[in-house]
């Protein structure tokens, strides 16, 4: 063994509680330290070390020359994209993912893959799903949403007696996905499914909203020869703003198509009684796609998908070699996902459901619903600004009543990027920023200073 990798073997509870340390004092600088530092001059790579130095050096060089220019992603006002950080006890759960470093696709090291089916159980039921249908863990909601278009485009072959698994996606011939605002994310899979981003059409939404419209969804469904897709929303990007599921499952008794229901974050909204209407409906989904790195604060990368067809999943994702699981009735995870690797990301959710269950998790989604209406009152109050769509959930869309370029927007994010992290966006046609509220620690404290932040700096550009 090399000698530094000896030493560092002999002094391994030495070193982690070295990292320990290091992990506590970023975690302490959170509130204080810039939400998104100023860009400075990027480091020139430096060459791969000849010899070794171990993990000291390492982590010395770390926190000198990468650690300050991290983003306090993992804190409160970090309100961009959708992102959440990691409850106390995710951060066990994934540092005890790293130490037991399974793989936990087979039956053959079980142990694994059962923890996660009993995650997944869990999750079922926090988002009021049945048993009908069954979960796995995947990277995030892009590979949810492909796994379960995946999944509708063997559906599709089955009402048309073809394969694509066996014959390829061609074997289908044209394909239509029907949405009404779908996130970017659903191209993306189509491409990557050789179904094309052609195939998706665009429906009309409701007047002023991004849900879908019931009865030009009908039409567009009359329109379509044969079977189709139709991808619904539970909780679009822009304003959160839910499909009627009810009424999508109501067409079922006059159209044949696969019900995707991306809920990546809006399936949190069954958590609180005030907000579960919203997703009323979303059992009624052939495929399901959620994110726990938002919502439910666990690390990156973490997401699950559900689908009612199980069979027609392992169809499209099966493995045959002689070291792997078998198919069978309930087949191994290696068969379910287009993964065979398959880190056992599902320890930190089990370990925050565990810990907080669903009244603790219930507090973080009502709690970030408030700051997120908080915020959206103070920018209505603010005449710098103009709220776009209304606060439904956890995301405020919002500009700048006075010329709202994107070059100014720009200067506005830049602006308070030390104090607070918004994303740009358009919506209606207007270049706009969004504020999502989806971390554990945000309260309303964070809310005041980022309306304050955004309120000075709009003054300072105007």
């Amino acid at each position: 063994m090399d000698r530094t990798l000896a030493a560092d073997l002999a002094r391994l509870p030495e070193l982690l509680d070295a990292t320990r340390g290091a992990a506590a004092d970023a975690l302490a600088a959170l509130d204080a330290r810039p939400v998104v530092p100023a860009a400075g001059k990027p480091h020139d790579p430096e060459p791969l070390p000849e010899h070794a130095t171990g993990t000291d050096a390492a982590l010395a060089a770390f926190r000198d020359r990468w650690e300050p220019r991290l983003s306090a992603s993992a804190g409160p006002r970090y309100l961009g994209f959708v992102t959440g950080g990691a409850t106390p006890a995710a951060l066990a759960g994934d540092w005890l993912t790293a130490v037991h470093d399974q793989n936990s696709n087979s039956a053959l090291d079980g142990g694994g893959q059962d923890l996660e089916r009993e995650t997944v159980g869990w999750l079922r039921d926090l988002f009021g799903l049945t048993d009908a249908h069954s979960g796995t863990f995947v990277s995030g909601a892009t590979m949810s949403n492909t796994t379960g278009l995946a999944i509708a485009r063997e559906w599709l072959g089955e009402r048309l007696g073809v394969s694509p698994a066996e014959d390829g996606a061609a074997a289908l011939g044209p394909v239509r996905v029907l949405s009404g605002a779908p996130h970017s994310s659903i191209a993306k899979a189509l491409s990557v499914l050789g179904l094309g981003r052609n195939s998706l059409v665009r429906v009309p939404t409701l007047p002023g909203r991004e849900a879908v419209d019931p009865a030009a969804l009908e039409r567009a469904l009359a329109d379509t020869p044969g079977p189709a897709v139709v991808v619904a929303n539970a909780g679009t990007v822009n304003t959160v703003d839910f499909d009627d599921l009810r009424a999508i499952e109501a067409l079922r008794e006059r159209h044949d198509f696969w019900l995707h229901t991306d809920a990546a974050f809006g399936a949190f909204a069954a958590l609180s009684p005030e907000h579960a209407h919203l997703a009323d409906g979303l059992d009624a989904s052939d495929s399901v796609c959620v994110d726990l790195h938002k919502w439910l604060n666990v690390p990156y990368d973490s997401a699950v998908q559900f689908t009612r067809r199980r069979d027609l999943q392992a169809r499209v994702f099966q493995n045959s070699a002689a070291y792997l699981g078998p198919l069978g009735d309930h087949p191994d995870l290696v068969h379910l996902t287009p993964e065979n690797s398959h880190r056992l990301r599902a320890l930190a959710a089990w370990f925050t459901l565990r810990a907080y269950g669903r009244q603790g998790h219930r507090e973080i989604v009502e709690r970030d619903i408030a700051c997120a209406r908080a915020l959206g009152a103070a920018l209505e109050a603010d005449p710098a600004f103009t709220l776009l769509a209304p606060v439904r959930l956890n995301v405020v869309c919002f500009t700048l009543a006075e010329a709202p370029t994107p070059e100014r927007l720009t200067a506005l994010r830049e602006a308070v990027a030390a104090e607070v992290f918004v994303t740009p966006t358009v919506y209606g046609g207007t270049a706009a920023l969004r504020a999502a509220f989806s971390n554990w620690r945000t309260t309303q404290a964070d809310v005041r200073r980022a309306a304050e932040a955004l309120g000075a700096a709009a003054r300072e550009i105007a």
